[in-house]
């Protein structure tokens, strides 16, 4: 399974003003719905936001990995935002969030969702590569980054 699958250049965005936890889950909302034919930006802001409302998914280090199953979705779809300045997230460190990778799965997709969420962890835990995820001024250079990272493990 690779990051790539799921993830597109056309559902990553850079330098982002959102000034709120639900500013950036609408964001990332919309960059979902692109391809999801049956399902609205609507219903993925409400299914990653009942997620966040048991737990903040701020995992630390400026990161944060909403994730949700979605009745009615029959793939796996996931966006990526860089934000220009750190919004309170609620992480477990208690620092700004900038880097948001949200995931939405099909609602039987138990361990799929699992393994993917560990491959996420894996990748932001590597002070690199968020360092570079960071740095990244284009959609095209953070999916390139994400291949380069899926090459190496």
């Amino acid at each position: 399974m690779q990051l790539t699958d799921f993830l597109a250049t056309d559902r990553i965005a850079c330098d982002i003003n959102a000034h709120s936890k639900k500013r950036a889950l609408e964001k990332l909302s919309e960059l979902i719905s692109h391809d999801q034919n049956s399902i609205s930006a609507t219903d993925i802001f409400d299914c990653l936001l009942s997620r966040e409302r048991l737990g903040s998914t701020g995992i630390g280090f400026g990161v944060a990995i909403p994730h949700g199953r979605l009745k009615g979705s029959n793939h796996t779809t996931a966006a990526l935002i860089q934000l220009n300045h750190g919004i309170d997230f609620d992480a477990v460190d208690n620092q700004p969030v900038d880097l948001l990778f949200a995931l939405v799965v099909p609602d039987n997709a138990t361990e799929e969702h699992l393994k993917i969420l560990a491959l996420l962890a894996a990748m932001f835990k590597e002070d690199d590569t968020r360092a570079h995820l960071r740095e990244a001024k284009r959609p095209e250079d953070v999916m390139q980054l994400i291949r380069e990272w899926q090459s190496s493990n």
